[in-house]
């Protein structure tokens, strides 16, 4: 009885040593083993727990978002983009300026270096007014405040040009109550 019921399965397991799966099978892409590592720009310490963010795009086609954050030696490694992608790097640390790159995957292995610099100063179309010249600033023909260069207008009254936010002469100070 044993040897009839292995001579019944036999068409079966012949049938399961074919490389048919049922459907196409691809498989993936190979991907790239990439380490990002960031450091202080103005003393080279690492910064932990920064946000690494991966962008990839396949031609025009954006493929999402991965982020990660920094260990303590300031490195994040990333194993699933596929190589002949382009990912854009975007980091994000606090008290630092955010830093963005395009890169191109072409290798197997990849290393990156991303310096964090200290937020620059910001820049204002207005003019210092703690300061009672005009040098640097203005026109300087010394024309009036009336001038194209001037974006905004005074705030309240007419102010010469050379006003430092102090109340108008005309006007008496505020009394206390």
């Amino acid at each position: 009885m044993a040897g009839v019921g292995l001579s019944a399965c036999s068409p079966a397991l012949l049938a399961q040593n074919d490389n048919y799966h049922g459907r196409k099978y691809k498989a993936p892409p190979p991907s790239a083993h990439i380490e990002v590592t960031v450091l202080k720009d103005f003393n080279g310490k690492p910064i932990s727990d920064a946000h690494v963010i991966f962008h990839p795009t396949e031609g025009e086609r954006d493929k999402g978002a991965l982020e990660l954050k920094t260990n303590e030696d300031g490195k994040a490694i990333i194993d699933v983009i596929p190589i002949g992608d382009t990912v854009t790097l975007q980091v994000i640390a606090n008290g630092y300026q955010t830093y963005g790159q395009s890169y191109k995957i072409d290798k197997a292995e990849m290393t990156m270096e991303v310096r964090m610099k200290r937020p620059g100063g910001q820049y204002s179309i207005y003019k210092n007014s703690g300061s009672n010249s005009n040098s640097g600033s203005g026109s300087g023909s010394g024309g009036s405040s009336n001038s194209s260069s001037n974006p905004a207008p005074p705030a309240s009254g007419d102010k010469s040009s050379g006003s430092s936010g102090q109340p108008n002469a005309s006007q008496p100070p505020p009394q206390p109550k």
